[in-house]
């Protein structure tokens, strides 16, 4: 039986188990899927020596960046991005195993949103600065949007703090992707410090968050009148093209 997983912690949240389980069972696939949640990055290595027949890794919060040390291979587009949320695994017969990292998350992330953006939509605010903001950012570039990152620290010259969305910025950035878990399950009264009275019906507001269905980042953006998604369809996307990637 083939093996394969998702890598993170924590991994309460995680969609991936029960959508690749669920995908194996209903097309008579042999294989099952796990999670394996580990507290430290070092860990990585462990799982890979201890489960000989798995063939593929999903990767989620907080390793998407930690584990390219560990890979022996990037796929160029996701060595452009600079984190990785596949990997595949390949077993010679004889030899090294050979670790090749990919990122699905632009696949999905772009897939998504594109059919949502009009021509006003020219300039992105991105929220977060982790491994997934990374894949939003180039999508958003293929797709003709120039983005900024923001963060709560002045932790790089182009980043903007949030303390420094004016009103002004907002009108100008009319795409806001939220790539941070502020507002994600259990913590959903929560949402990113943005100035949403600012906000107009030609804002379009993104959040890769799925859980819940509606966050507070969401519904403020609805109140004024702004085009909303969640992240849904960019996992079921990113899942698919993971499955792609595995066995291509």
């Amino acid at each position: 039986m083939q093996k394969y997983g998702l890598i993170g912690y924590p991994l309460k949240h995680s969609f991936s188990i029960g959508y690749f389980n669920a995908k194996f069972k209903s097309e008579n696939i042999d294989a099952e899927y796990l999670n394996f949640e580990i507290p430290n990055i070092n860990d990585f290595m462990e799982v890979i020596g201890e489960n000989t027949n798995l063939c593929g890794l999903n990767v989620t919060i907080p390793y998407k960046e930690q584990v390219i040390p560990y890979l022996d291979e990037l796929d160029k587009d996701t060595a452009k991005i600079g984190a990785v949320n596949v990997i595949k695994i390949i077993r010679p017969s004889k030899g090294k195993i050979k670790l090749i990292g990919y990122n699905s998350d632009i696949i999905g992330f772009t897939q998504s949103i594109e059919p949502l953006l009009q021509p006003h939509h020219k300039k992105a605010l991105i929220l977060g600065t982790g491994g997934s903001s990374k894949a939003v950012y180039h999508g958003l570039a293929n797709l003709g949007i120039k983005s900024v990152f923001v963060s709560r620290t002045k932790s790089n010259p182009d980043y903007l703090t949030y303390e420094e969305l004016t009103p002004e910025i907002i009108q100008e950035y009319t795409v806001i992707a939220n790539c941070t878990p502020v507002g994600m399950y259990p913590k959903v009264d929560f949402c990113p410090n943005i100035p949403y009275d600012s906000l107009t019906p030609n804002h379009l507001l993104y959040d890769l968050l799925y859980n819940p269905n509606e966050t507070l980042f969401m519904k403020k953006g609805e109140a004024r009148g702004a085009v909303t998604k969640n992240g849904l369809e960019m996992l079921l996307l990113q899942a698919f093209a993971a499955w792609e990637i595995w066995n291509k």
